[in-house]
């Protein structure tokens, strides 16, 4: 996977126009994602997946009648923005409404919940659902905190049949969660994922083990076991699942299953035909009726190495939903779906930005906000391929790339900004929603909010000072931590960011010059960076494997205490 590309940052959006190009069929290319190329009525509800690259099929290879409407296509391994979210919701919906579906995963909760919002405020109903079937990332008691993984195709494909056949909006979102509830999946994995680029993987499994448990982002598994004989896998697998038969579904005596036997990259279909033979053998002895299984690559990791098992409990709804007709790139089923082309719009590109006139003082600020993000960038490009490998501790291993981007972007929407003769406030703003865009994942987005709501604490007319910086800082930690849901001691952004804010405040209601304020709210960040390896992870990804992250640090709360280290660089001697 990772021998073949051009620009490794650029890997994603590549794919993505190669796979449009040759499925034109089935889908249009549209600004960080698809749509269906083949009309659909008005009045039905549309169904909008989404999530990072690195997974294909998933999600575009969905996209086609009796399936999804519109797929958003985040970087590898990282979310998509909020604002792609809501521009491809608005392309896909037809006046039935929309239900947003996605793996349960901190970032996708986090952009298209507030996409939805922005949806909503467009006058459309949205609904949302994150997939939550991987049994190995929560109890089942916390069924609710488990993460997305080939359950994706199994709820998908029941939701996209209920609004293909023109069920309301009440409808598809009461089958989607009911199949939902009813799908549990586990995987293993013989080998680790290498994003584009990169030299290495971001985890190994030992020769002749196996990694039970894994996440699809890179993340390792959560215990390890020798390898064994595909039937004695098949029981690993079956088994598991079976102990986690949805609450009053009988594993035997007739029960009715679809099952889903996914490739995560590498492993040969021939490897998993053999693994099925036991599989399927293992389910009828049970006493499980399997419906129209399927056997294949659903739900990749890149070139990851390994399998799961993905089992459904249907009922007669579910049954029919699972067994209505679809066309799309990677599954096809039942008689053709007679649809037109989609008449494509007139679109024409959004007309520039524009920034109101800033004064003096204001336009002096934004010319020195311009400079630091430009600093910031340089340092966190850098900075790359350190954070990525603390974030791969317990994690994907994807922060370093996703904040190089991000500010990256922000830098250059910083620039163009300033010499369009904005104010320090519109330079911020400018800079947070570039940063959310472009750097996708659940930093991006928390870097968006922290940076928009410290951008309204600026004027675009009076001059930069403590108190107002000192302002936007509380108000940036405000703004996190009401829509990340994190707190201090959770081993997060927020446990470098909490002290930095307070720091900068405490310093400066006592006289202090920005400048030492800033570097005693520097410190503070940079001490409290260091004692999150004492931390284990309350919240997101790295939660499942708390114990392998403790005794190295987090590495928002790192690359935060690194950007503010980086601003003080720029930071004149003193007020003046």
């Amino acid at each position: 996977m990772t021998h073949l590309h051009d620009d490794p940052s650029a890997f994603a959006a590549t794919a993505l126009a190669g796979y449009c190009d040759v499925f034109a069929q089935f889908v249009r290319a549209v600004p960080d994602g698809v749509v269906r190329s083949t009309a659909t009525p008005d009045g039905k509800v549309a169904l909008v997946i989404g999530g990072g690259s690195g997974h294909y099929p998933a999600f575009a290879g969905y996209v086609g009648p009796g399936l999804a409407d519109a797929a958003v296509a985040g970087d590898v391994f990282a979310s998509p923005s909020t604002r792609a979210i809501r521009d491809i919701g608005v392309r896909a919906h037809r006046g039935g409404g929309i239900l947003l579906g996605f793996g349960n995963y901190a970032g996708d909760v986090l952009n298209f919940g507030l996409a939805a919002e922005r949806l909503r405020g467009d006058g459309i109903d949205v609904r949302v659902l994150a997939v939550s079937d991987d049994v190995a990332s929560a109890s089942a008691a916390e069924h609710e905190r488990r993460r997305g993984v080939a359950g994706d195709l199994a709820v998908f494909k029941i939701a996209g049949a209920a609004a293909e056949a023109g069920k309301s909006l009440d409808e598809v979102e009461r089958l989607a969660r009911l199949a939902n509830a009813r799908t549990r999946s586990f995987g293993v994995a013989f080998g680790g994922c290498t994003l584009p680029g990169a030299k290495a993987p971001l985890f190994s499994v030992p020769d002749g083990r196996m990694a039970i448990g894994l996440g699809i982002h890179g993340e390792p598994g959560i215990d390890e076991l020798p390898i064994m004989p595909a039937a004695d896998l098949a029981a690993l697998l079956v088994d598991r699942l079976l102990s986690e038969a949805p609450h009053g579904s009988a594993t035997g005596g007739g029960s009715r299953v679809a099952a889903i036997l996914n490739g995560l990259g590498s492993t040969k279909y021939e490897e998993l035909f053999v693994l099925w033979a036991a599989v399927g053998a293992r389910l009828r002895d049970a006493g499980l009726v399997v419906v129209a299984p399927e056997v294949g690559e659903f739900v990749t990791s890149l070139d990851m190495e390994g399998c799961s098992l993905t089992l459904t409990w249907l009922d007669d709804e579910l049954e029919a939903c699972w067994l209505a007709p679809c066309a799309t790139a990677v599954l096809r089923r039942g008689a053709t779906i007679e649809a037109e082309p989609a008449p494509v719009a007139n679109e024409t590109l959004a007309a520039a930005e524009s920034w109101p006139q800033a004064g003096p003082e204001g336009h002096a600020g934004g010319r020195c906000i311009a400079g630091v993000m430009a600093h910031l960038a340089d340092i966190l490009r850098d900075a790359e391929p350190e954070l990525g490998r603390i974030d791969a501790q317990a994690g994907d291993g994807d922060h370093g790339q996703g904040m190089a981007r991000g500010s990256a972007a922000a830098a250059a929407a910083a620039k163009a900004a300033s010499a369009a003769g904005a104010g320090a406030s519109s330079v911020l703003a400018a800079a947070a929603d570039a940063w959310a865009d472009r750097a996708g994942g659940t930093s991006g987005a928390i870097w968006g909010v922290g940076l928009r709501s410290w951008s309204q604490s600026l004027s675009d007319d009076a001059a930069i000072d403590a108190k107002r910086l000192a302002a936007g800082a509380l108000a940036a930690l405000a703004g996190v931590t009401r829509l990340g849901g994190a707190k201090p001691g959770d081993k997060t952004l927020v446990d470098a960011l909490d002290p930095f804010a307070r720091a900068l405040e405490a310093a400066v209601s006592k006289g202090a010059s920005l400048r030492e304020a800033w570097m005693a709210a520097a410190e503070a960040a940079t001490e409290a960076a260091k004692r999150t390896a004492d931390l284990v992870p309350r919240l997101g990804r790295a939660r499942p494997l708390a114990e392998r992250s403790k005794g190295h640090p987090d590495a928002g709360a790192v690359s935060l205490a690194m950007a503010a280290r980086a601003v003080l660089d720029r930071l004149p001697e003193d007020d003046g």
